[in-house]
Parts: C-alpha cells; structure tokens; sequence
C-alpha cells in the first residue's frame, strides 16, 4: 500500500513522528494541531475514540493518517455518496489511493473495490452505514484487517442529535463483528447529552474523548428580523461578488422563488431541494463544486454532501428548528478557516411553523402505534432546542459565546466589555437597544394580561393590532378598540410590535401555545416585568426598510485579506476552474481559497519556495506548482508585482 505513496519514512521512526511527516509531505501541513494530535495518537494506541472538533478543524486526517502510518487500511463510515466522492477525489489528488463503496457503482466496479481493498491496495475505503446490512460485506472487509472504524457524522446515532438516522443505530454490531478494530466515532456538533448517546450508542469501550470547542472565531454572525427576504438577502450577497454562497430556506416552493428573484436581478443562482429531477440536482451540485455557480438556494437537502472549503456566506431565510442544526449548516462556510459571514433571518412565523410541524409529526407518530410517553418526551426535547434556537435569535448578547456555552463548554473570549468576540452583530455593536424597553414591554404584556381576564386569548398579529389601534373587524366586532391598552404603541407599525412580542416570547415573557395558529399567554417571568420588578432590554424593531450594513474594516477579514494583490487571486481562481475541469475534480481539490490567497500574497518564484506554502504537498507540487508558477510568471512583471515576499 504504502509503495503507491513512496515517501521511505524509516521503519522504526515513533508512529506520531511518522504521521506528522506523512501529513507534510502529502498534505503540506508542518504539525497537527494540538487536539488533531491526541486523536491520531489514541487511535495509533488502538484505543476507541470520540472526536467532537467544529467542521473545518480537520476531523477527516485523523482517520486518513493512522492507515498510512501502520499500512494497514481503514474503514470510513458515511452518511452521503457525494461527501464520500469529494473526499476520495481529494485524497487521490494528494497521492493516496483512497475509493468508495456505494450503488452508483457496477458490480464489477463494486468486486474490484473490494479485492483492491482486501489486498492491501486502498488504505482508506469510504462507504454508508446501510451497506453493512447487505450479506457478507463485513467479513470480506474484516479480511483486510483493518486498523481502524472511523464513523464520521456520528451524531446521526443518537436521538438527541439534529439529524438521526435509524442505520446508524447497527453499527454497534461492529464491535462483535470486528472485535479488537478501534472505532473513531468523529462529529462537529454534539451537546454533552448527545456525546454520551454516541458512547453508548456504539458500546465504545472507555474512550479517549477529544472535545474541542464548537468556536468558528473566523465566521461572523449577523441575525437579522426578516423584512423582504429577497432584498436582504441581495444586501448580504452584495458583499461577496461571485463569491461561494449558500442560502437556506424552510421549503422547496421558497428555494424556486427566491432563486427566481435572484437570477431576475442578475444573480448566478439557482435552487436545489429534493423535489427536483436527478439530473437537475446532480448539474447543481457539481457546477458548484466547480466554481461555475457561486449561490445556491436550497433546503437542507444541500449541504451534508459539500465538501467544499471555500464559501464565504451562508444565509438562513429562515430560523432553524434548532442550534444544532443551525451550527451544522452555518458551519459550511469559512472551512479554510478565512473569515466568512453567516447571515439568519428570522421572524415570529418560523417558530409557530416549525411547532405546528413538531406537534403533527408527533400526532402522525402516535397515530402509527408509536409509544405515547416515548413520543412525548422526544416532542418536548425538539420544542425546548425550537425555544433556545428563538433565544438566540433574539439575544443581545455575544452571539459566539452563546453557542459555545450551549453546547455545554466555557467561553474563553473577551466578554462584551472588552469588545467581545468582534465576530458577531452585538460584539460589532450592529444591535441598536431600544429605548425605554421595560416601559414597551410593559404595555404589550399588560394587553396579553387584560385579555386573559376576559377568557381571551390571541396569537400575535392581533395583539400587534390592538397596540398599534387597528382599524379591523375583529376588532371591531370584539369590542378591542375599548381596551385601555389599545393604540398605546400607534407610532410602531404591526410588524415593528410583532417582533417585540417575538422577543418578549425568546426571553421568556410571553409563553406560545396552540400548535399552527398558537396564542399568547402571560407566563411568570412576564409578570415580574409587568408589575415594574425586573428590567428588561429589547433590540430596536426594524423600520422595514433593509440596512446597508459594512463589514468591520479591522478584525479577521480585514487580516486574511491582508497583503494579497486582489486581481491576482481573481486570476488564480480563474486558473484553478481550468485546471479542475481539465482534471474533472471539483476547484477547491486543486486548492482552497487559503492556497491561492497564499499565493498572492507571497508570489514565489520557484518551485522550491512554492512548497513552504500551507496546503501544497509533495504530489501537488510535481503536478500542478509548474502551471501555477507560469502563471506567475507571466502575470508579476506585466502587473509589476515583486515576488518572493515574507512576512
């Protein structure tokens, strides 16, 4: 196996020691990071291993390396076909042999997999869960001798996690199929809760637990009430010219709209769900994978399958039913690790759509004989994760520090006085706070009170009616004009008054219940506000027009793009779409945006100089550094651009 690579590392060189030059020479990374580190080496101890580091922190080497290192192969389990391709094509580009298993191959392609496998011949061979229900698979495999079960995604085990998946629940059987075969269960998000679901989901025996932060300090999250989600949306797209974007909607009609609007005002979009032909969503996915089509509109039916490390923006149109799933998709963006913006609209709808969702799904499960007292604690888990998801959508606080500590870690940032993270709408003081706020909610919590004296109850729109003196027939008819607290916010408009109740429900004031048309309630902490004991602090509403917001001009992104010449990366880019389509892999297999920054920035003028570049290996070095280098060459002396620069 290893002959394929032909690095002739001594044999008795320390396994660490080895895999850290394997790491050089094929990836052209000096080290591994300090918790990429403690991972290879447990699995190196043959020890079982649970992985939690955020998407972008280099899970995948740390069950590329330990097959390279002890030449025996490794077994990679994973959720989608298309996430499995871009990482083969990625390993194959960097000189390892790598294949995967999956039923768009033939049956002789599928045999042919599997004897190079048994004999030694792909070190890491990737396929899905459910295949390992099919005949005798395993012991076939179990004949390579593997030294390894990684089980990527492995969150999809648990019922507590974002995204479950009944097939994963049988991997537990490999433990009795493989005995003595360590297993690395890897994964971006994972709450405590869900971690320990994992260990004993998949009977790891006393595994290392290597836990890293969920901190992305390189994404900037910006949450914004939803207003015209197509000219917000251009707004935040405005600042990334034909740059990698993803937008996510709720359902398949939004995607082809939105996406129709987008293209209308000269957007390169187009939308991607589940409901489109085959062919259609495959032409999307590789056109972005190949840089021909930077925005994507799409249900999260796009995403798991990206590999993609160069996405600069990723918008939400609409809240997300959980932080989990939220920290999954905005997690796309910003994989080089270059700063990337993350933008979330949202708006009181989203919540009630995704609880009338939740409580039917329930209902339908009962229906189907499902366990009533089963169903029902799995139903309250999803609206408590719906509720902290609205919490922080309305939060005025650090909006990093907040995911970090719900997903159960200390912060170690800067807290709000020293400026905070510098990475989100509130630590860059984007979030105006509404004057008088306690005085505000006073008067909507006290219309929510008069009313339930009277039996009644109303959702939102109408108590935005009453406040702001709506002229309506349910007003009318009902006698509402006559309530004192009626007009007492007549200079807001409804939508204004609607996002303030939005926020008087995420903190806690107002309670929602009633499934698809849910009504308001005063709940206790509302009234601790409404009888003048407790202060509260709202965000200004929006005026319904769209703010031209202006990334800060210091911080991360202002460093990353420090000292590079812009029309040169364009032009490196330009490059890398021809050399990809030349090589029929997707653009960031040739390099990421962190390589081609790199390159702009240092302008190397040997091949020799090229190779200290981050992210160039031995391979990539023979085969492309001399298409990149005339490239230079031919565009420095024209554009009087020095070469060789340090930093």
């Amino acid at each position: 196996m290893m002959a394929t690579i032909d690095l002739q590392i001594p044999t008795d060189t320390d396994p660490i020691d080895r895999a850290e030059t394997l790491l050089r020479e094929i990836w052209g990374h000096d080290e591994l990071r300090t918790l990429q580190r403690e991972a290879v080496q447990s699995v190196l101890d043959g020890r079982d291993t649970l992985l939690v580091l955020p998407t972008g922190g280099g899970k995948s080497v740390c069950y590329q390396l330990p097959p390279l290192v002890r030449e025996r192969p490794a077994i990679v389990l994973s959720p989608l076909v298309s996430l499995m391709k871009d990482q083969v094509d990625s390993l194959r580009a960097s000189g390892v042999p790598a294949a995967a298993l999956h039923g768009l191959l033939s049956e002789e392609e599928k045999r042919q997999v599997l004897r190079e496998f048994v004999h030694g011949r792909i070190p890491v061979l990737y396929l899905a869960p459910e295949r390992l229900a099919l005949g005798s698979l395993v012991s076939i495999l179990s004949a390579a001798e593997p030294c390894l079960i990684a089980i990527d995604e492995a969150h999809c085990i648990s019922q507590w996690g974002h995204d479950f998946r009944p097939d994963y629940r049988r991997l537990a059987s490999l433990r009795a199929q493989l005995p003595g075969v360590p297993m690395l269960a890897c994964t971006a998000t994972a709450t405590p809760r869900v971690r320990e679901d994992i260990v004993q989901q998949l009977q790891l025996d006393n595994p290392v637990r290597v836990v890293g932060s969920v901190d992305r300090p390189n994404l900037i999250f910006r949450v914004r009430p939803r207003t015209d989600a197509v000219a917000q949306v251009l707004e935040v797209l405005e600042r990334h010219p034909n740059e990698a974007s993803i937008i996510y909607v709720q359902t398949r009609a939004e995607s082809e709209r939105i996406a129709k609007k987008l293209v209308d005002r000269g957007v390169k979009a187009s939308c991607y769900h589940a409901g489109l032909p085959a062919a259609k969503r495959t032409k999307v996915h590789e056109a972005f994978q190949a840089d021909r089509l930077p925005v994507v509109v799409a249900t999260v039916a796009f995403g798991m399958g990206i590999d993609r490390s160069d996405v600069r923006c990723v918008i939400h149109a609409n809240m997300p039913k959980s932080l989990e799933h939220y920290q999954q998709e905005a997690g796309r963006a910003g994989r080089d690790g270059l700063a990337a913006e993350c933008v979330l609209l949202h708006a009181a709808s989203d919540a009630a759509r995704w609880q009338g969702l939740i409580e039917r799904s329930a209902d339908e499960a009962v229906a189907e004989g499902g366990d009533r007292e089963t169903v029902n604690r799995n139903t309250r888990a999803q609206l408590d994760l719906l509720a902290e998801t609205s919490a922080w959508c309305r939060g005025l606080g650090c909006r990093h520090r907040a995911v970090v500590e719900y997903f159960g870690h200390d912060w170690h940032g800067a807290d709000e006085r020293e400026g905070g993270c510098g990475a989100c709408d509130a630590c860059l003081g984007e979030i105006e706070r509404l004057d008088d706020a306690t005085t505000v909610a006073r008067k909507i919590l006290s219309c929510v009170a008069r009313l339930g004296t009277l039996g009644q109850q109303f959702g939102a729109g109408h108590i935005a009616d009453i406040m702001v003196g709506g002229n309506t027939e349910r007003i009318r008819s009902m006698r509402h004009d006559q309530l004192s607290t009626f007009g007492l916010l007549r200079e807001l408009t409804k939508s204004q008054v609607t996002d303030l109740i939005g926020q008087l429900v995420a903190t806690g004031c107002l309670g929602r219940i009633g499934g698809d048309r849910p009504v308001l309630t005063l709940v206790a902490d509302g009234v601790t506000v409404l009888r003048g004991d407790r202060e509260i602090e709202l965000a200004k509403p929006a005026r319904g027009k769209v703010p031209r917001d202006q990334r800060a001009p210091k911080g991360r992104d202002a460093t990353d793009w420090s000292g590079i010449d812009r029309p040169l990366f364009e032009g490196l880019r330009e490059l890398r779409r021809g050399m990809a389509a030349a090589r029929k892999v997707p653009a960031y297999v040739v390099a990421n945006d962190a390589v081609l920054r790199d390159l702009a920035r240092f302008r190397p003028s040997t091949l020799e100089a090229m190779s200290s570049i981050r992210g160039i290996g031995r391979k990539k070095l023979v085969e492309q550094g001399p298409e990149l280098l005339a490239f230079l060459d031919a565009w420095c002396p024209e554009n009087g651009l020095a070469r060789d620069m340090v930093d």
